[in-house]
């Protein structure tokens, strides 16, 4: 059975010592989702904020859809 995730819903956050901000698109995983993140931030703590827009890849980019020809 998938664990239960805690989920606190806010319309504001404040955050200190913020290494850097991306945006990626949530994609299927299994049973769940996943975000995919550079190895690099490996055991960093992410906050990850979830926002009601549509997802819209940046131009010149997959947005994290896989091409037929890879």
């Amino acid at each position: 059975m998938p664990r239960k995730v805690d989920f606190k819903p806010v319309t504001e956050i404040k955050i200190v010592g913020v290494v850097g901000f991306m945006k990626r698109q949530v994609t299927a995983y299994g049973t769940g989702a996943k975000v995919t993140c550079p190895k690099e931030y490996l055991g960093k703590t992410v906050y990850l904020v979830i926002t009601d827009e549509p997802w819209e890849p940046r131009e010149g980019r997959s947005g994290g859809q896989r091409s037929e020809h890879q």
